[in-house]
């Protein structure tokens, strides 16, 4: 389900059958930025709902600066006290899986309800991009809190 698959994911409560909260991973190719921030969000705004994992199908030897310096300037949350770079294999079986937007091809993992965000990769760009792109990803995590309560 998700990004074309004919529901209405704005409003779509999906049922999941899960011990305890369900399990959050978000995706993304290097599981360096979008997924982290993602992940930081989905643990500071969603941990009552929702336990929050972020991974990647490859991996980048540390965190984006640029995600790391804006989210602690912003939101006052630093990324490299609790999180590090984790490939699929590395976190638990999700019950839900939020594609940050791979802009190749998505990998298969297996989950009760899949959304794309479909989210540009902001590394290498403007503050504005990442600001903006850090925002989106804030409401888009409290939305998913709600479709999730």
């Amino acid at each position: 389900m998700g990004k074309g698959c004919g529901c209405d994911c704005e409003t779509y409560k999906p049922r999941l059958q899960c011990e305890g909260k369900p399990k959050v991973a978000f995706i993304c190719v290097h599981n360096s930025c979008r997924s982290q921030i993602a992940e930081a969000f989905g643990k500071e705004l969603a941990s009552d709902v929702f336990e929050s994992y972020s991974a990647g199908t490859e991996l980048k030897d540390h965190i984006n600066p640029d995600a790391v310096r804006l989210m602690k300037q912003i939101h006052g949350i630093d990324m490299e006290l609790t999180q590090y770079n984790k490939l699929i294999s590395d976190i638990p079986k999700p019950d839900v899986v939020i594609f940050m937007g791979c802009n190749v091809s998505c990998p298969y993992i297996s989950a009760q309800y899949i959304e794309n965000w479909g989210l540009d990769d902001p590394s290498g760009k403007s503050d504005e991009i990442f600001k903006e792109t850090i925002r989106l990803i804030k409401e888009k995590v409290l939305q998913l809190k709600e479709k999730l309560n």
